[in-house]
């Protein structure tokens, strides 16, 4: 599967970003798609479950972005988005789709095995 991510950028405490992520593969009954983010500096097994939705809608979120951010699907367009709210300096990271066969909602980032480039997201103070 191709994933390609776009919307990242810089933006000041407080502000807002809306990501997206263009899944060419996914589609059908069965998967999940989420966001996963990794600080600047630190290794792949740093990076973070954020937030994951499946084919039938349900969500799971991490504790750290709960209330700011929202992810949502548009299917028609197979295409994925991470709306940012409220972002503070420790949102800052290079930000990842990724996707799974399975409704089974996962923020453990070695069980998804389609990932796009990341795009970075920057929050100053």
């Amino acid at each position: 599967a191709r994933l390609v991510e776009s919307g990242g950028g810089s933006v000041q405490t407080g502000g807002s970003l809306r990501l997206s992520c263009a899944a060419a593969k996914y589609t059908g009954s069965s998967y999940s798609v989420g966001w996963f983010r990794q600080p600047p500096g630190e290794a792949r097994e740093a990076r973070e479950g954020v937030a994951v939705i499946n084919s039938v809608g349900d969500t799971v979120y991490a504790a750290s972005v709960k209330g700011r951010f929202t992810i949502s699907e548009d299917s028609s367009k197979n295409t994925l988005y991470l709306q940012m709210n409220s972002l503070k300096p420790e949102d800052s990271a290079i930000y990842y789709c990724a996707a799974r066969t399975g409704l089974r909602l996962t923020r453990q980032q070695w069980e998804y095995d389609d990932w796009g480039q990341g795009t970075q997201v920057t929050v100053s103070s």
